[in-house]
């Protein structure tokens, strides 16, 4: 049996991505991914029974959206900088529309307007938009000289135009991870402190508008600062099987949680994680998110693009904040806020944003040596000036 290998001055489209991919993100990327199958087998047969499907309906469909995610993630990062940028335009521009579409045709679905039906499939844009949104927020950001403030302006009307969107659906969870993450890249961009003291006090007062405006996220508010004031049923046995748990859990398929909590393979996994295979399987899950937002974030320190180190550390904190949030609610650390843990959580349309935004993720890492690596402006040459001997002192021999 002979063995495919790819010589380093092969200059294919596939060898030119081997040479220059960081194996050790793409490793732990593609591992995250397989975890998030096997913990499916664990946590969803029971909800699928409780809903009156086949015990593995939901394995199978999530094994068809691995497959899809693990294509769409290897293609896009086949991408080179440039490509990337449009490649986020593209779908920006799809998923506003799908913002939009939603609220006039969407479906109500337990009180939001969250998704659109093809062929009796569900597809929820904000998960499309979210990568995308990163990425045009990190180029507009990176923009040199006079083009900094009207940079700066697109950026912030893009960032209030989807907040309004989704706060329309509602969707008040991914308009907070929207906004997390628009901070972040406007405090790594360089813009003076006392701005950003100015967006925090921002924040603050859009922070109470939800409160006041929104009758679940006062509820979800309440419930969590005075447990008593409702129904916390679902944070109570979450925080159980933790302690049910232990360090090493009950075994596979020991778990009782995934019985009684309806978003046990979505919303609740990580708690379904806890009480089969223990805190230290949590702890190992943690480590491997972990893994790969420092992986990313460590090429961003010699990277010469503004784009590039922007974008990377956008995107970077777009999958740390969306799993400490899943996670956090899990452990009773945060409010309830219907938000997946990526790759590991059911879900076709979080599958496809996260293998997106993971796509991106790859493709900017990746080694460069040529022009578009510095931003899409080649350095100019560096002069070389001749060399001069140095004049010789005292009599040349005849």
């Amino acid at each position: 049996m002979t063995r495919m290998a790819l010589a380093r001055d092969d200059r294919s489209l596939l060898a030119e991505w081997w040479w220059t991919v960081s194996r050790q993100l793409l490793a732990a990327v593609l591992a995250l991914l397989m975890v998030g199958f096997v913990l499916s087998l664990a946590a969803s047969p029971a909800v699928a029974v409780r809903k009156g499907f086949d015990p593995y309906h939901f394995v199978e469909r999530h094994a068809v959206f691995v497959l899809i995610g693990a294509a769409v993630l290897l293609a896009i990062s086949m991408l080179r900088p440039i490509e990337v940028k449009r490649l986020s335009l593209v779908l920006a521009g799809f998923g506003a529309a799908g913002l939009l579409a939603v609220l006039l045709v969407g479906p109500e679905i337990n009180g939001a307007q969250r998704w659109l039906v093809f062929g009796g499939q569900q597809l929820q844009p904000s998960e499309i938009f979210k990568p995308a949104f990163v990425v045009l927020v990190a180029s507009l950001l990176s923009q040199p000289g006079v083009r900094k403030i009207a940079a700066l302006a697109l950026a912030g009307g893009l960032l209030a135009a989807s907040v309004l969107l989704l706060a329309l659906e509602p969707d008040i969870g991914q308009a907070l991870l929207l906004v997390i993450v628009w901070m972040g890249l406007f405090f790594l961009s360089g813009r003076p402190l006392k701005w950003m003291a100015g967006l925090l006090a921002i924040a603050a007062v859009l922070a109470a508008v939800a409160y006041l405006g929104f009758g679940h996220v006062a509820s979800r508010v309440d419930r969590f600062l005075h447990p008593a004031s409702g129904d916390t049923y679902q944070m109570d046995r979450a925080r159980e099987s933790f302690v049910a748990g232990g360090w090493l859990g009950r075994g596979p398929g020991e778990g009782t949680i995934k019985s009684s909590l309806p978003d046990a393979h979505t919303d609740f996994i990580f708690a379904v994680v806890a009480e089969e295979y223990g805190v230290i399987a949590c702890l190992l899950l943690v480590g491997l998110f972990g893994f790969i937002v420092w992986r990313a974030m460590a090429h961003t320190w010699s990277e010469p693009s503004p784009f590039v180190r922007l974008a990377v550390s956008g995107l970077a904190l777009l999958l740390a904040a969306q799993a400490l949030i899943n996670m956090g609610v899990n452990v009773g650390l945060l409010p309830a806020k219907g938000m997946t843990l990526p790759f590991i959580s059911y879900g076709g349309s979080s599958m496809l944003g996260t293998s997106i935004a993971l796509g991106f993720m790859l493709a900017l890492t990746r080694r460069r040596v040529d022009p578009e690596r510095q931003g899409g402006v080649p350095r100019p040459a560096r002069r070389v000036m001749p060399r001069v001997e140095p004049a010789r002192e005292g009599i040349r021999r005849t």
